[in-house]
């Protein structure tokens, strides 16, 4: 049985989903796996909400309310936002579920029995203020490798490295912000140098189909060799520990949060109404039976699935380990890392909000799909974003659906048309010419197009050979790129055969023979008829909204590789004509609305407004400080080489200053004297021009760039101003 398990890494959800995370997991693993349904292969795609771990705790201590409550939050809005995305889930889970904790359990006394767990008694950071052990998240420090402030207790971002929370240097308490002491504490450690030597020859196995970065990062780790490494924290968030004299102490997340996979599977398989033992059939691989694992991800989770969680896989003896993991690099917005700290970056809700319905989410998820990080770190930008939708979207297969949809209706009542005279046989002779395709190995769609035989020139033009290649060469080239797992190039694939498209039907100009030749023009009708259906399933798994909206249209049940795509091989016949003579084709809506610069526009000024540094708000004892008095202008007089200044005597009452002010393109100098303005009283002396100015006066700006003096109510000099 040909079945392929899909993974895709489990969001912490401790904040929103946001467009780095899609480019980075996500949208590959959806357009693998409806790409792999619509090609007869039999899927389970699973995810899930990561819930536990220190990452949850701390923010629920920011937002001033619990684990749980954090947990209750973020899951449905994420859930929501990804079902609106169109991510094609068999099953979308929490490891907070029962199902969950009672399979962590399983597996931790599993390795108990089996040896693979040892108590120590270990030193740990204690933050005494806050009576409680640190978990590695709750202590920064020094890296002891790379020297770089703000390392994590257990891990460096900077360099990577991993340690035992003890070797930070001048380490602190994110809690209390004081240095913990050492106190010692019981753990079970996991004997991960047990599995160094099965670990080295997976890897290695994969030398020649795996990508370069996943593989450098799994032999660094391997090089270090493995260490025991502890299982377990001082918690009282998670999974408790199933054994006696464990009380305030949980599971590890590195060891349980990726058994989240396998508890998933046990989710979707009760939701099925199936026997207790069906998840099983995807995490075993029977001999003699084709199966796969596919485990898509970022590529800070790249050793967690290559290492961990296939060394946790092994403990059991008999379950698959990950085929592929096509990790990808991260996306970028705008040139820099997306960061919540730093309110940069598109959380998916956020967009789903400003562009509602499925036409704008298809346009997000083929722009990422043109940008996917693949093999090095890629940007978004909101310009790009535009070029994508209105120069390819709206401009390849939406001018050519449009087209042909406006040319059958308008000239054979929207029905693809009836071949007669010499073309009646078209069907048969297409048919014929994909299997001559088929019977070899071409090395270019040229070489094939050149060595077609001059029989099938009898009822196909040249336009209508380059056409039917282009569409059978495209839709091979573009499975190929999708079983490599080069995304990118399967969705360039995949546009190339909507740019074939339109320059046929430009070419074939049935706007002409429909006058002078009625037959010819029918059959280009008809040749683009079919090419236009073909496109529903070649698009189906970048943009299945808009696949789905042409499918109906051509009046054929939508084939966009979610669930109700199993069953045939739909990828392997599109090239062939589909669509009976006679058939309805309605126009559609506008598939792909242009995206007006003032949109864009709008977009990157909140952006750059939200980069702007909030205003620092002082104290009413800051404010306090400030003396404002009224004073009386006596004499003004312009400052030469000045445009803006005006040099400014003043009377306080009991004493007269020189003021210089920038307001000489508001105010002449005559205008000036006698006015009562507001003064700052005592703002330290100040050399302007070569020359002293004791004071500031108040003035505001208007929204026209025009400039007012601030003008009390009350007349009087030196009046004290509340």
């Amino acid at each position: 049985m040909s079945r392929t398990l899909i993974t895709a890494a489990l969001p912490y959800v401790n904040s929103y989903i946001h467009l780095g995370h899609l480019a980075g997991a996500y949208l590959p693993a959806d357009m693998y796996a409806r790409f792999l349904r619509l090609s007869g292969r039999e899927v389970l795609f699973v995810c899930g909400s990561d819930e536990h771990g220190v990452a949850i705790t701390i923010s629920a201590e920011k937002e001033k309310t619990t684990p749980q409550a954090i947990i209750d939050k973020y899951h449905p809005m994420n859930e929501q936002s990804f079902a609106t995305f169109g991510m094609s889930f068999d099953i979308y889970s929490r490891t907070s579920l029962p199902t969950h904790h009672e399979t962590a359990r399983e597996f931790f006394l599993d390795w108990l029995e089996k040896g693979l767990l040892t108590e120590k008694e270990e030193p740990q950071f204690f933050d005494e203020s806050a009576n409680m052990f640190l978990p590695d998240r709750y202590v920064e420090g020094i890296c002891p490798n790379c020297k770089k402030d703000g390392a994590r207790g257990d891990q460096c971002d900077s360099c990577g490295a991993t340690y035992e929370q003890t070797a930070l240097i001048d380490p602190k308490s994110v809690i209390s912000g004081k240095t913990p002491i050492v106190k010692s504490t019981k753990h079970w450690y996991f004997k991960m140098g047990e599995f160094q030597k099965p670990l080295e020859e997976y890897i290695e196995s994969h030398a020649n189909d795996w990508k370069e970065n996943v593989l450098q990062q799994s032999r660094s780790w391997l090089k270090q060799g493995l260490n025991d490494r502890a299982a377990t924290r001082d918690m009282n968030w998670g999974i408790k520990v199933p054994v006696e004299g464990a009380d305030g102490k949980v599971i590890y997340v590195w060891f349980e949060a990726v058994l989240g996979y396998i508890s998933a599977t046990k989710h979707w398989a009760q939701s099925q109404g199936l026997g207790p033992d069906a998840w099983k059939e995807w995490w075993s691989a029977p001999k003699g039976e084709d199966r796969n694992y596919v485990a898509f991800l970022g590529k800070d989770n790249i050793v967690f699935h290559t290492l961990i969680f296939p060394m946790l896989l092994m403990s059991k003896g008999d379950m698959i380990l990950p085929q592929y993991v096509p990790a990808n690099e991260f996306l970028n917005f705008e040139g820099k890392k997306f960061s919540k700290s730093n309110n940069w970056g598109i959380f998916l809700r956020d967009y789903q909000r400003d562009f509602p319905g499925e036409s704008n989410t298809d346009i997000l998820r083929y722009a990422l799909a043109t940008n996917l990080p693949e093999s090095k770190d890629s940007d978004f930008t909101w310009k790009d974003f535009q070029a994508k939708t209105n120069n390819e979207l709206a401009a390849i297969p939406g001018n050519f659906i449009n087209r042909v949809t406006q040319f059958l209706t308008k000239n054979f009542d929207g029905n693809v048309p009836n071949l007669e005279g010499k073309y009646a046989d078209l069907p048969n002779q297409w048919h014929a010419l994909i299997d001559w395709f088929n019977e070899k190995q071409w090395n270019s769609k040229e070489d094939m197009i050149a060595e077609i035989p001059a029989s099938f020139s009898e009822i196909f033009n040249e336009h209508d050979l380059l056409m039917i290649a282009s569409l059978h060469w495209g839709m091979q080239s573009t499975k190929q790129s999708y079983l490599g797992f080069r995304l990118r190039d399967a969705v360039m694939e995949t546009m190339n055969i909507a740019r074939s498209a339109n320059k046929y039907f430009n070419d074939a100009e049935p706007w002409k023979s429909i006058k002078a030749n009625p037959e010819e023009a029918a059959k280009t009708v008809y040749v683009c008829s079919q090419v236009l259906y073909a496109l529903s399933i070649a698009f189906a798994p970048i943009i299945p909204h808009t696949a789905k909206n042409i499918a109906i249209a051509c009046g054929q049940e939508p084939k966009t590789g979610d669930h109700s795509s199993i069953g045939l091989n739909y990828w392997n016949w599109i090239a062939q004509p589909v669509l009976e003579c006679g058939q309805h084709i309605a126009q559609p809506p506008i598939l792909f609305n242009k995206l007006e610069d003032s949109v864009i526009e709008e977009k990157i000024q909140s952006m750059e407004q939200a980069q702007k540094p909030a205003e620092e708000l002082i104290s009413i004892e800051d404010f306090k400080k400030v003396k404002l008095r009224t004073a009386k202008i006596i004499h003004a007089e312009a400052v030469p080489k000045s445009e803006k200044l005006v040099k400014l005597q003043v009377d306080l009452g009991d004493e007269q200053r020189q003021i210089l002010a920038g307001i000489a393109k508001h105010y002449s100098p005559e205008s000036l004297i006698g006015k009562t303005i507001v003064v700052v009283a005592n703002l330290k002396p100040a050399k302007l021009m070569g020359m002293e100015s004791q004071g500031m006066l108040l003035a505001a700006n208007a929204e026209d760039g025009s400039l007012g003096l601030v003008i009390p109510e009350i007349d009087g000099i030196g009046l004290e101003v509340r």
